[in-house]
C-alpha cells in the first residue's frame, strides 16, 4: 500500500470546532461491510445496531495536561512543550516535543508559570523536534506533578482549535477515562454518555475495557510512501486477565466483539495467540494496521472520522 492512497481533500470548515451539547447526539455513519450500504443516524442510535450478549471494548487511558507554554532564558522568547511521557520519575525526566525547536538547545533553561513556578533544563535532543527535559523543582513528587499538570492544559488538537476552552477539560476526555497516561482522547469513545450505556445495559449490551495510552506516534506524519517501511512509535497498553478471558467468551459463544476506536484496535490485535484468542497482556506495541490486514478479534468498530494520511486512517 502507498502512502498517495490515503490522501483526500478536508476543508476546515468540515471540521467541528464545538462538539454536540450532548454527548451522544453526534452524527453516526453506519457502514455495512457485507453490503457496503450507508446508513444515517446519531450516535445514540447505536443501540439499534448491538444485540444482546455483544461485546464493547473501551478504551480506558486518561488524557493528562500535556501542553505548557513557557519562556527561554535570557532571551524571554516563548516556547509551547508538548509533553509526551515521563521517563524518570526520581529525577524528574519527560520526553517532550518543543516549538520553535530550532531555539532550544541542549543546556538551555525554560521557566513556566508565575514567578517562575518551574525550572526545566535542556539535557537532549533526540528527533528534529524531540527534547528530553529534567525539571528542576525540590518539592515532592506529588507536588511536582500537581505544579506540572496545573501548568498544562488540554492537549485539544490545533486543527480543532487554536485556543483551549474551559469545556475542553470535561469534554476532551471520555466519561469512563481512569488510567493516566495520554496525550489525545480516544476520540470514538468520546460520543459516550452515562444514558446511552444505561440503554445498552438493558439490551444486555457488555462491556470490557483495555488500556492504550496514545503518545507520539498519533501526531507523526508518514514520511515514506511505501508503508511497509513506516515504523510506529511504540505505546504503553494494559489488557487484564478478566477482559482477555470476556472477549476470548464472547467470540466462543458467536457473539460479537466490538472495538471502540482505533486505537483499541491496535492493542487487541497486539495480543492475539496462534489460535486467535487473547491473552493478557502488560507491555508496548508498536504494531501498525494497514491494508490487506485480516482481524482476528474485532468484528465489528466505531470510530472517529480520520485525517487524511494518517495512520488511524489506514
Amino acid at each position: 500500500m502507498k502512502l498517495a492512497q490515503f490522501k483526500y481533500n478536508l476543508a476546515p470548515e468540515h471540521i467541528a470546532k464545538y462538539p454536540t451539547k450532548h454527548r451522544d447526539e453526534s452524527r453516526l455513519m453506519v457502514l455495512s461491510r457485507q453490503t457496503g450500504a450507508i446508513q444515517h443516524h446519531v450516535f445514540k442510535d447505536l443501540v439499534r445496531f448491538l444485540d444482546e450478549k455483544d461485546l464493547l471494548i473501551l478504551n480506558n487511558t486518561r488524557v493528562f495536561p500535556a501542553r505548557l507554554y513557557g519562556n527561554k532564558e535570557k532571551t524571554g522568547a516563548e516556547i509551547e512543550v508538548f509533553l509526551l511521557r515521563e521517563l524518570n520519575k526520581e529525577q524528574r525526566l519527560w520526553d517532550v516535543l518543543v516549538d520553535p525547536a530550532r531555539k532550544i538547545r541542549i543546556g538551555n533553561k525554560l521557566y513556566f508559570g508565575e514567578n517562575d513556578a518551574l525550572v526545566a533544563e535542556v539535557i537532549d535532543n533526540t528527533t528534529s523536534r524531540g527534547r528530553t527535559l529534567r525539571f528542576l523543582y525540590d518539592g515532592s513528587y506529588e507536588s511536582f506533578k500537581h505544579t506540572l499538570f496545573k501548568l498544562g492544559e488540554m492537549p485539544l488538537p490545533k486543527w480543532i482549535r487554536k485556543k483551549v476552552e474551559h469545556q475542553d477539560s470535561d469534554r476532551y476526555q471520555t466519561i469512563f477515562a481512569k488510567h493516566e497516561g495520554a496525550v489525545a482522547a480516544p476520540a470514538a469513545g468520546l460520543h459516550f454518555s452515562r444514558e446511552l450505556f444505561k440503554r445498552l445495559e438493558i439490551k444486555g449490551v457488555e462491556r470490557t475495557e483495555i488500556t492504550l495510552h496514545m503518545g507520539l506516534g498519533h501526531f507523526r506524519t508518514i514520511d515514506v510512501e511505501d508503508l511497509s517501511k513506516h515504523k510506529m512509535d511504540s505505546e504503553s497498553v494494559h489488557i487484564s486477565e478478566e477482559s482477555a478471558h470476556l472477549i476470548n467468551a464472547t467470540k466462543a459463544s458467536g457473539r460479537r466483539a466490538v472495538a471502540v476506536g482505533v486505537t483499541v484496535l491496535r492493542a487487541i490485535e497486539t495480543s492475539v495467540t496462534t489460535k486467535k484468542e487473547i491473552k493478557p497482556f502488560s507491555g508496548w506495541t508498536n504494531k501498525f494496521i494497514f491494508p490487506p490486514y485480516e482481524f482476528s478479534i474485532p468484528d465489528a468498530l466505531i470510530s472517529n472520522f480520520q485525517l487524511p494520511s494518517s495512520t488511524m486512517l489506514m
